[in-house]
């Protein structure tokens, strides 16, 4: 059974960084896509950044240019790189693979960019 547990999230000012990290336990072949996903009150979740078997990444157009997606296939962990937030970047941020393979959902961490 994959799990994935989401970690390193909190409370920055506008302009600030963070650096979320996700770890997978079990089994979890390097050929999936891993992805950051965020949710926000009143909007659907979001892809926000994906990192391909390959090792291609790619980022939603809203957090082009400010955030960076890094795997470490070897760990099996993915890390989120988050810089010059903005309160829009508010929300519930969980890791997952492509969404087709039907892996549970973890709890998320929590990131509140507010002044």
């Amino acid at each position: 059974q994959v799990q994935f547990v989401e970690s390193g999230g909190g409370l920055v000012q506008p302009g600030g960084s963070l650096r979320l990290t996700c770890t997978v336990h079990g089994t979890f072949f390097s050929r999936y896509a891993m992805a950051w996903y965020r949710s926000a009150p009143g909007n659907q979740r979001e892809l926000v950044a994906r990192v391909s078997g390959s090792g291609v990444a790619n980022y939603g157009d809203s957090v082009k240019g400010r955030f960076t997606v890094f795997r470490d296939t070897v760990k099996n962990m993915l890390s989120l790189e988050m810089n010059s937030l903005k309160p829009d970047d508010t929300g519930v941020y969980y890791c997952n693979s492509d969404l087709s393979l039907g892996y549970s959902w973890g709890q998320g961490t929590q990131v509140t960019v507010s002044s």
